[in-house]
């Protein structure tokens, strides 16, 4: 598949950029592949394959340094600074000493009053002398993005035609989602930037391409691989590197080598870049990887018992049959009122066309996604959903990172995620998956539902074992009443 190029000046808002795809890029290759659901053929569909444990990076009492990061009131993030450089939180943008228009992004476009937690404490780290890396685990909806393309944006030099900060992300929808941040963000500083993902159709040779003079580059690690090959990529003048999902980016089932590489061919050229690696969760692979590749980073995470979004409730329903589950969504959820959008999770492409008929022939009107459609479908379909024109949307776990859309307040896991190869619950993409309800702190509920005979319910109790969590079971699968109780519970119907 040819790679294309999207350049697109900042201080232009471009529509194609706008309205770019969410949707999943197909896998580029890596040196081994891992079988996973999508690669079944009845269960055909990109269902994203995580790592296998979740954990927060932890550092041991007697390791960690005294701090000298003042932290926000009640802040549940702990922040890990590496020597002795100092940091003060922000708790305003002026505190930040940006550029007056980036200040005007930030406040006319954003429309942000001030820095969430993540931001007061990230920032200051990113944007202060000597910029050393950092390793960042937050809340999904919390402000990452905003961390870091902010940070990108206050590297670069406007008058320096060249690139100086990559960001590189495990598909398309971030890429793109990334670049429409970035987009607005800096609207008023005239800072250029280009989106590598591979595309639909066959274009131009890479090596008859433009060499980049963009300042900012957001891609996939395939594509961004092969720019740095031809020699369309220069290094020289890079300063920040950041790596979105991190811990997709750097697991061994993920793009560890494709990351490998990249940060060998930067080090080579550049030695002095600064890394950013951001995400939700990291495991113990990753950390390990981390250990070996960045020096000295400062760290910053959430405890892991905060990592469960204490603003979205979590529910269990029991079924006797799988029929009884359309019966759910459609008696107990769908006509409960105007609750917002919602996303309806199930593991396999044959699970998204059943549960798409059975509601389309009951005369609702819903749209699904899978890893086997075309790139142009899913791009129209999540666009749709994206600009509110759809309130349902049945999908695998193509979406279940990254997706951002803040009406979402309901996510429904028709199937539990569980990994291809031992069956065992994916408690990770559990985790994205609830992540994409309650966007930004709003309220927000998930409903699973289970079957009585099966794994199911042993693999619910395993999650809650896991997060040292209780997930309140709804008692009669088809009881009105105690739906309605819930939605009231979690702020989705009035009282």
């Amino acid at each position: 598949m040819a790679d294309t190029v999207e350049k697109v000046p900042a201080a232009e808002s471009s529509s194609s950029t706008a309205e770019a795809s969410i949707a999943v890029e197909k896998t580029e290759p890596t040196t081994s592949e891992k079988k996973k659901w999508g690669d079944v053929e009845d269960d055909d569909e990109e269902e994203a394959n995580a790592v296998s444990e979740l954990n927060s990076l932890s550092i041991k009492e007697e390791e960690q340094p005294e701090s000298v990061l003042e932290e926000p009131e009640d802040s549940n993030i702990k922040a890990v600074p590496a020597g002795d450089t100092p940091y003060t939180s922000a708790s305003r943008f002026e505190d930040l000493n940006l550029s007056p228009e980036l200040m005007k992004g930030l406040y006319v476009e954003m429309k942000f009053e001030k820095p969430s937690k993540i931001q007061a404490i990230s920032l200051p780290m990113i944007m202060t002398p000597p910029h050393k890396h950092l390793i960042a685990q937050a809340h999904n909806g919390s402000g990452k993005t905003t961390c870091f393309v902010l940070g990108m944006l206050s590297r670069v030099d406007p008058a320096l035609k060249q690139p100086q900060a990559l960001c590189i992300c495990p598909t398309r929808e971030l890429a793109n989602q990334n670049m429409e941040v970035l987009q607005k963000m800096g609207k008023f500083t005239g800072i250029t930037a280009e989106v590598a993902v591979p595309e639909t159709t066959r274009g131009q040779p890479i090596a008859r391409r433009a060499t980049v003079s963009a300042q900012v580059v957001i891609g996939t690690p395939g594509t961004i691989k092969k720019w740095m090959a031809f020699k369309k990529l220069g290094l020289d003048h890079l300063k920040i590197l950041v790596f979105d999902e991190a811990d997709h980016m750097l697991a061994t089932d993920g793009f560890q080598d494709d990351s490998r590489r990249i940060m060998k061919d930067i080090e080579r050229v550049n030695p002095n870049v600064q890394v950013l690696l951001f995400s939700a969760t990291f495991n113990e692979t990753v950390k390990d990887f981390v250990k070996w590749t960045v020096k000295d980073p400062n760290q910053l995470f959430v405890k892991r018992e905060d990592l469960a979004l204490d603003s979205v409730k979590q529910y269990k329903v029991v079924c006797p049959k799988e029929q009884n589950k359309i019966e759910v969504i459609k008696d107990q959820i769908m006509e409960l009122g105007d609750i917002g959008q919602t996303i309806i999770f199930v593991r396999t492409k044959v699970s998204a066309n059943k549960v798409h008929k059975a509601l389309t022939e009951m005369g609702y009107d819903v749209t699904s996604v899978h890893g086997s459609m075309s790139e142009v479908d899913r791009d129209k379909i999540v666009k749709e959903f994206k600009e509110s024109l759809t309130s349902v949307l049945i999908a695998t776990d193509v979406i279940a990172r990254g997706f951002d859309q803040q009406r979402v307040n309901l996510v429904v896991n028709y199937n539990l995620p569980t990994k291809y190869d031992t069956r065992e619950p994916d408690y990770e993409v559990y985790l994205h998956r609830v992540g994409r309800a309650g966007r930004f702190g709003r309220k927000g509920a998930v409903f699973n539902l289970l079957l009585e005979e099966g794994p199911d319910r042993q693999d619910m109790e395993k999650i809650e074992r896991y997060f040292n969590a209780h997930v309140k079971e709804i008692k009669s699968w088809n009881s009105e009443e105690e739906y309605k109780s819930a939605l009231k519970e979690a702020g989705l119907l009035d009282e």
